[in-house]
This record gives C-alpha cells, structure tokens and sequence, in this order.
C-alpha cells in the first residue's frame, strides 16, 4: 500500500523538470514531497482513534515512505557530488542493500543485547542510544550517504530495541527542546528574508506547482491504499490529510541538498528552491492539521457505527 505514494515522487520530479530543473534536483524534489511529518497525529490520539486500522496503516506508512524518499535523496546526493555512471549507480545501489539491512537488522538487535544489559542503569543506557545514533550517521557518510540517512535509520533501529524505557523518553525530551530548536535556528540563518519575499512574489508558481503535485500525489496514494483496504471516504481523507505536512525529513534533506555542490560549484537545489520549499513547509503544515481536525470525528464515527452493525 506504502508504494502507491510513487505518484508524490513522480509528480513532484515532472513538476520540478518542467519547471526547468535537471533531472538530479528535480528527483531530489520528488523524494522530498514523497515523505511526511504526521503532525496531526497528536488530534487522532487526543480523539482515540490512533488505533484504528487506518491509522495503523499510516504508522508503517510513514516509516516505509520516509527511508524510501531518503533512499532517493542520499542516491541522488552521492551521484550529483560524484560518478554519475552506470558503475556509479551500481556501487551506491548495492551500499544501500547492505548498508539499510546492517541498521535496521544487525544494529537493531545488537542495540537490543547491549541496552538489555544497562536497562538498570540509566545513564549508561542513555549513552549507549546516543552512541548508536552518532556511529550510525558516520558509518553513512563513509559510504557517501547523507548523516540524516544513517541517523533516520537508526532512529528506527533504536526505537524498536528500546521499546518504552525511561530512557527513550528524555532522548525525546532532548530532542524536542535543544535539537530541534537548533535545527530551525540553523534554518532561520539560511534564509534570507528579501530572497524569500522575492520568491513569494516572483517564483510563487514554482512553490505552487510543488504544493500541487504533492496534494494530487497524496490523494492519489491515499484513495488507491484506502479503497484497497476496504476504509470509508472519511477515513480516506484522514489518510489524505495526515500525509501533507512536509517539515522534519523535508527540510533536514533540503538544507543538506543546498549545501552539496557538484565539482562545477552548483549547489544540488538553489536558493530559489529553498525558499520555495519552505513555502511548502509552511502551507502544508498548517493545512494538514486543518484538514484532520475537520476529517477524523468522522471516521471515527464510521468505525462506532460499523462496529454496532
């Protein structure tokens, strides 16, 4: 069902050619509105829906579609900064078929044997989620991959063997407070104020062509997964309305796609794209939410009255 998101991609990679990119920063584009932050998540858990069979469905959903655009992203980045060839291709490809198992299988269940060993002690088991986390980023970036690719899979890795320790919780709380703050410092830096009101008035149909491909790509994937699924129009439209925030994996790959340069100096996407992105960034995750808060009283109610049937 995750697959069907392709059409996110695809739209937003012929909108982006179209528009006069290149291929690398127009695929980049398309991975980049093919993932998503389910920021309304917070309204299904608060209404009691968050374990519904729709919702389920978009758990994995988020993971799967996440480390696929990521996949795109990190393969798009390595060949822009390098060997763009057929051997090229084939060394990143097979990087990758190593590389994703190896975090996800091998760190996974090797992060589970060490924490197990320091559940009792906090500050260890703290340490030792910290240190996967940091060699996980830099076993990527020796093998050429953006650092967010390796981090965003041991994030996974290491949610799986921590399950619900105390522990997992303050990495949380760290990352809500100091990392996450940073990280839109460091954006708020990047941004120049005039650029970004020039590009609102001059290039809005640039940001207006991508938010179009990734509202159409989304329903595309929503209504194909949900109508496969046998969900009601409602629950379809959650489905829908949950994936069109683009902030976390969003903006993370576009700040490192802006500051990789191939050998002629050209930086992967310009500042006209940035600003752009950001535009998306902003619409989308004010939308998103909107539109859940008006969709999941109703597919919440559909699953009340199917049950009583």
């Amino acid at each position: 069902s995750v697959g069907r998101d392709h059409a996110s991609l695809l739209l937003g990679t012929l909108v982006t050619f179209w528009l006069g990119y290149g291929l690398l920063p127009a695929i980049v584009a398309g991975s980049l509105v093919a993932s998503y932050t389910m920021l309304g998540s917070t309204i299904v858990a608060r209404l009691g829906a968050r374990n519904l069979e729709p919702m389920v469905v978009m758990n994995g959903a988020t993971m799967v579609s996440d480390t696929l655009s990521l996949l795109v992203f990190a393969v798009c980045v390595r060949l822009y900064v390098g060997d763009f060839s057929v051997s090229g291709i084939a060394i990143q490809v097979i990087e990758i078929v190593v590389f994703v198992p190896l975090v996800l299988l091998g760190l996974g269940r090797a992060g589970a044997w060490l924490l197990q060993r320091a559940e009792n002690e906090e500050e260890t088991y703290f340490i030792l989620m910290f240190g996967i986390l940091a060699v996980t980023a830099l076993l990527a970036e020796w093998i050429k991959l953006p650092g967010i690719v390796g981090t965003f899979l041991a994030g996974l890795a290491v949610n799986a063997a921590v399950k619900d320790k105390p522990a997992k919780g303050k990495l949380a709380f760290i990352g809500n407070t100091l990392f996450i703050p940073i990280f839109f410092i460091v954006t708020g830096f990047l941004i120049d104020p005039m650029a970004l009101a020039r590009s609102i008035s001059q290039d809005f149909y640039l940001a207006a062509g991508i938010i179009g491909a990734l509202l159409l790509g989304k329903w595309i994937a929503a209504e194909s997964c949900g109508r496969a699924f046998g969900f009601t129009p409602a629950a379809r439209r959650t489905m829908w309305s949950l994936t069109l925030p683009q902030v976390a994996a969003t903006l993370a790959a576009t700040l490192v796609a802006f500051k990789t340069f191939n050998a002629a100096g050209q930086p992967l996407l310009d500042e006209r794209m940035l600003n752009a992105v950001l535009i998306v960034v902003l619409v989308t995750a004010i939308l998103g939410p909107i539109l859940t808060q008006r969709f999941a009283p109703q597919m919440l109610r559909d699953s009340a009255s199917r049950k009583l049937k």
